[in-house]
Order: C-alpha cells, then sequence, then structure tokens
C-alpha cells in the first residue's frame, strides 16, 4: 500500500489545527456565546432527531426544544434564584454564630475527645467585616449591578451576548446534522471512515459526560434539595444544590453534602441525633437512587470522562483562554482521548512496541 499520499496530507492537517487554535486563543473574549449556543445545541440535537422521527418538521421540532427551554429557565429564574439569594444571605448573617459554635464548642469537644493540644481560632470582628465587604447578598448583587451600568459599552455588550446566545443554539440546532455533515465533506475521502469512527466515540464520551453526568448531577442537586428541605434543614436549597453540583466527582458530592448538613444540623437543634439522622437518611436515599436508577438510565455503560481528566481539562482550560477555555476543555479532552486511545492501539501494533 502506498502511504506517501496519506503522508503528506499530515502537515496540511498540523497547519489546520494550529490555525484553528491560534483563532480560538486570539478571539476567545467573544467566543462565550456562540460556545453556549453549540452546547445548547449540542444537548438539544438528540431531542430533535427524535422528534423528527416521529414526523415533526426540523425547524418546527427545534422550536418546540426551545419552548421547553424558555419556560424552565423562567421557572428557575423567578423561582430559583430568589429563593437561592435568600439562603445565602441568611447563611452570611449567621456566619459569626456559626464560627462561634465551631470555636468555642466544637473544637474543644473534638480535642478533649482525642486528647489533643487545643488550637483556638483567631478572634475575628465580623460585624467590621461584613459591613467592610458586604451586608447581604442582595446588596452584592446591587452594587455589581451598579458598576456595569456605569458603563454603557459594558451594559450594551451583555445584554447583546445574552441575546446571541438563543438566536446561535437555534440555527446551530436547526442545521446540526448538515454542518456536521458538510465538515466531515471536507476530509479527505481516505480518512472519512476512520475519522467518522473516532468522532462517534468522541460524541459517546462527551455524551456520557455531559448528557449524562450532567443531569445526574441537576437530579441529585434537586433530590438533595428537596429532601433537605422536607425534613427541615436551614439552608437546603444552598446545601442539595452545592452537594449535586459536586457530584460531578464520585462520591465527592455525597461526602461534601454530608459533611457540610451534618454541622448545619448539629449547629441548628444542637445536636438532636435523630434531626441529624434524618438528614443522613436523605443523602443514603439519594445516594441509593443514584447507583440504582439515574447513572444506569442517563448514562448506561458508556464510559466519560475520568473526574481526574474533568478537573484538570477544566483548570487548564481556564489558565489559557479564561471562560471562553472552560466551555471548550469538555469537548476538547474527549476528543483528545479518543485519539490517544487510537494512538496507543497504533503503538501496540508496531514492531517496536511488539519486537524484542
Amino acid at each position: 500500500m502506498n502511504l506517501q499520499p496519506a503522508v503528506n496530507r499530515w502537515p496540511f492537517v498540523v497547519g489546520i489545527i494550529v490555525a484553528i487554535t491560534v483563532f480560538i486563543w486570539a478571539l476567545h473574549p467573544i467566543l462565550a456565546p456562540f460556545i453556549v449556543g453549540a452546547f445548547i445545541a449540542y444537548l438539544g440535537d438528540p431531542i430533535v432527531d427524535a422528534l423528527e422521527a416521529r414526523g415533526y418538521g426540523r425547524t418546527s421540532g427545534v422550536a418546540l426544544v426551545f419552548l421547553v427551554l424558555v419556560l424552565v429557565t423562567t421557572l428557575i429564574l423567578l423561582v430559583g434564584i430568589p429563593l437561592l439569594i435568600d439562603q445565602l444571605d441568611q447563611a452570611i448573617k449567621k456566619l459569626p454564630s456559626l464560627y462561634r459554635w465551631v470555636s468555642t464548642s466544637l473544637l474543644p469537644s473534638i480535642h478533649e475527645r482525642i486528647s489533643v493540644s487545643p488550637v483556638a481560632l483567631p478572634p475575628i470582628d465580623w460585624e467590621a467585616e461584613l459591613a467592610a465587604r458586604w451586608q447581604s447578598v442582595g446588596k452584592l448583587v446591587a452594587t455589581s449591578v451598579a458598576s456595569l451600568t456605569r458603563s454603557g459599552f459594558g451594559v450594551i455588550a451583555a445584554v447583546f451576548n445574552m441575546t446571541l446566545i438563543p438566536v446561535v443554539a437555534f440555527y446551530l440546532m436547526r442545521d446540526w446534522d448538515r454542518m456536521m455533515a458538510a465538515i466531515l465533506d471536507l476530509v479527505p475521502i481516505t480518512w472519512q471512515q476512520d475519522l467518522s469512527r473516532m468522532v462517534a466515540e468522541a460524541n459517546d464520551v462527551l455524551g456520557a459526560f455531559i448528557r449524562g453526568q450532567f443531569l445526574v448531577m441537576l437530579a441529585q442537586a434537586f433530590l438533595y434539595s428537596a429532601g433537605l428541605w422536607f425534613v427541615g434543614l436551614d439552608f437546603a436549597l444552598i446545601l442539595g444544590t452545592v452537594a449535586g453540583l459536586a457530584s460531578i466527582i464520585p462520591y465527592a458530592g455525597a461526602v461534601l453534602g454530608v459533611g457540610s448538613s451534618l454541622v448545619v444540623a448539629w449547629f441548628q437543634t444542637g445536636g438532636d441525633l435523630s434531626f441529624i439522622a434524618w438528614v443522613g437518611l436523605v443523602f443514603a436515599v439519594g445516594q441509593t437512587l443514584e447507583s440504582m436508577f439515574l447513572t444506569p438510565v442517563l448514562i448506561g455503560d458508556r464510559i466519560g470522562l475520568h473526574p481526574v481528566v474533568v478537573i484538570f481539562a477544566l483548570l487548564a482550560g481556564g489558565q489559557l483562554a479564561g471562560f471562553t477555555g472552560v466551555l471548550l476543555a469538555l469537548p476538547v479532552a474527549a476528543v483528545i482521548l479518543v485519539f490517544c486511545r487510537h494512538a496507543v492501539g497504533y503503538y501496540r501494533s508496531t514492531e517496536t512496541y511488539r519486537s524484542d
């Protein structure tokens, strides 16, 4: 087989990759709305495909998906965000008493039980600190908005970016399949079959994480928040949301959620063991539902991104290109992971690996 034509293509391919990388790095300050729109289109494309299979037109299917998305977003903005801000405001106001309880009751009790020398926390003038920084989350938000509105260009840019996201998402979702086919058609014919297979694998990896793990995170955030609210724990929405979002790393959400919720439960009731047991039961039920129902249904047996890869990719993307880099980190990591698997497979088939 003549490998010379394939070899001659590699400088062209490397040049294209370098050009795309330079383009993204140079324009990353303005790419965020387009990447968020592409992310929404990627999430919604399978739903639109399913609606097409049921006889809907592509445009009507996209419109239906957008209607549901707008309703959910509106519900979150009108109900969830005000509740979250209110609970954050209450949590900030209770920080002085919580800090005092930890330093005067919890730590001395722990030191006494394990027989170690006591370590006192430094005294903090909470009134001065809160007065100097913020008195409430609402005041902090108001200050941020006031700072933004002082710059007319900043307001225009923010409004334009927010308006641009749904427009980009709508058109990308409508033309997603056509664009993917057009991009594949630009690839040299001899590479199209292998590239299609690798792109499908990358889509499985990325889909398992984004479409699967993100839905699991949101479901757990809802379950934990609802359960903690039902048993009467203070700051249930904050604790449940943090525990759900932290579950991007397996078991990290449960550990973080259980630890913080038990501390709040102890502080709230003065050590009522029955109430603490109810709080623990909420997380036990949530973990059981996640392992027996949510993960098998939403992720299945697909191999997603390893938690360490996720953490490294997000940090590296943020370091290289800020918020835009964070948005691009997971798709790029999924593609690199698939290509690395194929590269390792190719290396193991070579004489360099097999020879004595």
